[in-house]
């Protein structure tokens, strides 16, 4: 039994003893994003750099600051790793969780090497054509899937900058894409833009000339209605 209170890296280092090496972790940003893509990274540690990574984490408790450093120093370490990038047309055509699993998917298949073992981030995904395990607030949990955390908002983060300057007016530099009053203010003046997803009702009340609903900023809520009328819960 592996115990949370053990360490980020002894899930990893258990695995690697009975011989289910290298381990991949798996994590994605921008799920509950209303705007901009969603980015999936798999990372690869090595098993002996617990200490040169020391303080590593989920990338949503580090500073902005903190999460540029660990993305270099994991993009230098790692064993191995890989980011996909899909863009709003394909989360809108798939559905956010479905869009989501299939970058899980490509992401491990992007690694150089066939992983021995992939673990995910808080629920099972199948697929990877090897062992799988969901780990509950993995990316706090396991290093490698806090390394794929931070590799894949560091990344979207990026996007989302380079994408403020092709669409001023939302203010994506700042929010990065997710529903905030500023966002929400932006979409109700503006109508929403080519990379909003128009499968949230948020944006596809602002397409129509709706008042925008205001979504949580935290929690489960219904906010995709998909072209068959079904609406699908996402983390925000």
């Amino acid at each position: 039994m592996v115990r949370r209170s053990a360490g980020s890296w002894t899930l990893q280092s258990t695995l690697h003893r009975h011989g289910l090496g290298p381990v991949a972790g798996v994590d994605e940003a921008g799920r509950g994003a209303c705007a901009g893509p969603l980015v999936v990274a798999a990372c690869v540690l090595r098993p002996g750099d617990a200490r040169a990574l020391d303080g590593l984490t989920d990338s949503k408790l580090l500073t902005a600051a903190a999460r540029e450093e660990y993305y270099a120093l994991i993009r230098r370490r790692a064993l191995d790793h890989a980011v996909v990038v899909i863009p709003p047309e394909e989360v809108d055509r798939r559905g956010v969780h479905v869009a989501n699993i299939e970058g899980m998917r490509r992401a491990v298949a992007g690694l150089a090497s066939p992983p021995g073992y992939v673990l995910t981030d808080g629920f099972p995904v199948r697929g990877f054509g090897r062992p799988a395990l969901a780990v509950p607030k993995g990316d706090q949990v396991a290093a490698c899937v806090a390394a794929a955390s931070v590799l894949a908002k560091v990344t979207r983060d990026r996007i989302m900058v380079g994408l403020d300057a092709e669409h001023p007016r939302y203010g994506f530099a700042e929010h990065k894409g997710y529903c905030t009053p500023v966002h929400d203010a932006a979409l109700a003046e503006h109508g929403p833009s080519s990379v909003h997803r128009f499968s949230f009702v948020n944006v596809r009340a602002a397409a129509r000339g709706e008042l925008v609903p205001r979504l949580p900023a935290a929690g489960r809520v219904p906010v995709l209605v998909h072209n068959d009328g079904v609406s699908e819960e996402t983390e925000l």
